[in-house]
């Protein structure tokens, strides 16, 4: 699923879309080093089962988050991995909660047109992971604020019959 979601991200944009990254990559303006191309697989294979292990009880802003810093850290893409790691943190939150979201600016469209909170929560988690601990509060934090948002946009749409969803939708 995440490799189509990434094809879906990336179509027409990429050759590479839908595939894992075959060769080390850098990230520029970004202090995070991602593992070996060789370690992808196993990387996600691990984050899917920490959802899994962890779906039942944990917050779905906390899954959300996981899944956005998560998949942003391991960096599987050669290209499209911020995009997919919203995409996926998305569903994942969906799923956990039980439906789809109101509102026509999704919680992954409010960060695409304003990604500086957002690289600032990824690199805090970053910190906090270099350390020894998992600590997404900031990510968490700016989610949340987001999520309300994209609510806020369904109550806007309750009040007011000439508004919709607008022509274009931005996601990267």
């Amino acid at each position: 699923m995440i490799l189509d979601l990434h094809r879906l991200a990336l179509d027409g944009l990429s050759q590479y879309s839908g595939n894992f990254r075959p060769a080390d990559v850098e990230i520029g303006q970004s202090k995070h080093v991602p593992p070996k191309a060789h370690l992808v697989a196993e990387l996600i294979e691990d984050m899917c089962d920490y959802v899994m292990a962890k779906f039942d009880d944990a917050q779905a802003l906390h899954l959300c988050a996981y899944v956005m810093w998560r998949l942003n850290w391991i960096h599987p893409f050669t290209d499209g991995n911020g995009r997919t790691s919203r995409a996926l943190a998305y569903f994942v939150l969906c799923a956990k909660i039980g439906y789809r979201l109101p509102g026509h600016v999704t919680l992954p469209e409010h960060i695409a047109a304003d990604k500086a909170p957002y690289y600032k929560a990824l690199e805090k988690a970053d910190e906090q992971w270099n350390e020894g601990s998992l600590d997404l509060s900031e990510l968490e934090a700016l989610l949340d604020e987001t999520l309300a948002k994209q609510l806020v946009t369904a109550y806007e749409d309750a009040r007011d019959p000439s508004s919709g969803p607008p022509k274009e939708r931005k996601l990267h």
